[in-house]
Formats: structure tokens, C-alpha cells, sequence
């Protein structure tokens, strides 16, 4: 399955507040009493599979991947000595387009993997253009010396100028640069997921 490009305010709708995916609020004109007629129905109908493929989805939306990748991940995260769902959101949380986006240097994820894939990025110096990059600890991120390059990142910084930075992270405006102090603490992870339910949905399919 390719990476979703469909309407975003649909799955946010559907799964909840997905930051990566989206930085807006979808407006909803349906009546109060709807609303919760509607999640009542929902909360007793659903089956269990029915709530680890929504905590599966809400994970591949936000952080925009394909069905592929994400299970790539799970494999990898399941063959770590240690909890297979919290080595999955650091893989996750690691990757340079997340990375850009909880700096603030981008507005949403797809927005960092577009700076990627344009050669926009240094991580280190050295022009990464692979979004799934694993950053590790002391890795510094900044823009290219361009200006068209300097420019998409502040612009991003100044639409959220109160945006609250990860502890792992450290931003600096002058010069502008994130560094990573740290592997990511479950605590500081951008969503509000239970990867165990996301290990469960591909228990069968890791088994292999």
C-alpha cells in the first residue's frame, strides 16, 4: 500500500489529532448531539481488531509511511532485547523528517520530507536526502547554505513561534540548527498512541 495523499482533515476525523499529518483543525458542523450518538455507536460496535487497526492507522498516518515501511519497523523494533512498542517510536521518532518536524523546521511531516528529498538538509555537514535517516545522538541538522533554503525553515519557525521543543532536541536560532542531545524518552513521544495494540495488530505477521 503507497503513502496516503488523500484528505487529511478525513483521518483526523476518523482517528483523532494526527500533528505530523496536519497542523490544522477540521471544522465540524455536525450538531453536538450527533457527535455523541455517533461515538457511542462506535465505542460498542467496535471489535478488538477493529481498535488495534485504528492505533495501527493512527501510527502510519502521523508519521506517514506506507504499510511496507511500518511493518519493517515493527520487525526490526521486535528483534531489540527490550519492549518491541517503545524501540518502534524511537525507530519512528529518530527519522530525520520527524526530527525536522518537532524542531519546528517544518510544519508537518510531509512538509520535512519535502525539504529532504529537495537537498534542503545537513545533517552533519553533509547533505542528507533520505528522509527515513536514523539520527542519532549528537547529530546537528540545519539548513543548506542557500538562502531559499534558510527561508522555508524560519518561515516554518515563525508560524509557530511558541512551539515547545522536545527534551531530546535542542534549537538554536543563531546559528540556526537543531541538535539531538538524546535518544527520545517514551514521555516526549508527539502522539498519543498505545503501541502495544500496534504490536498486537502485526503479531501474526512478524511471526514469519
Amino acid at each position: 500500500m503507497s503513502r496516503y495523499r488523500g484528505p487529511r482533515f478525513k483521518k483526523i476525523r476518523r482517528l483523532g489529532a494526527l500533528p505530523g499529518l496536519t497542523n490544522k483543525r477540521p471544522t465540524n458542523k455536525r450538531p453536538k448531539t450527533v457527535n455523541y450518538l455517533i461515538n457511542q455507536m462506535d465505542f460498542s460496535q467496535k471489535s478488538q481488531y477493529h481498535v488495534r487497526l485504528e492505533e495501527k492507522q493512527k501510527l502510519r498516518f502521523h508519521y506517514g509511511l506506507t504499510e511496507r515501511q511500518l511493518l519493517k519497523y515493527v520487525r526490526i523494533a521486535g528483534k531489540v532485547k527490550e519492549s518491541t512498542g517503545q524501540v518502534l517510536l524511537q525507530l519512528l521518532e529518530m527519522r530525520l523528517d520527524n526530527i525536522l518536524f518537532r524542531l519546528g523546521m517544518a510544519s508537518t511531516i510531509p512538509a520535512a520530507r519535502q525539504l529532504v528529498n529537495h537537498r534542503h538538509v545537513l545533517v552533519n555537514g553533509s547533505i542528507v536526502d533520505i528522509p527515513s535517516y536514523h539520527c542519532k545522538p549528537r547529530d546537528i541538522i540545519m539548513a543548506k547554505d542557500k538562502q531559499q533554503s534558510i527561508t522555508m525553515i524560519q518561515n516554518s519557525l515563525n508560524s509557530s513561534p511558541n512551539a515547545k521543543v522536545p527534551n531530546h532536541l535542542t534549537l538554536t536560532l543563531q546559528p540556526l540548527q537543531g541538535l539531538v542531545n538524546q535518544i527520545i524518552d517514551s514521555k516526549w513521544v508527539g502522539l498519543k498512541i498505545n503501541e502495544l495494540l500496534v504490536v498486537e495488530y502485526y503479531s501474526r505477521q512478524t511471526k514469519t
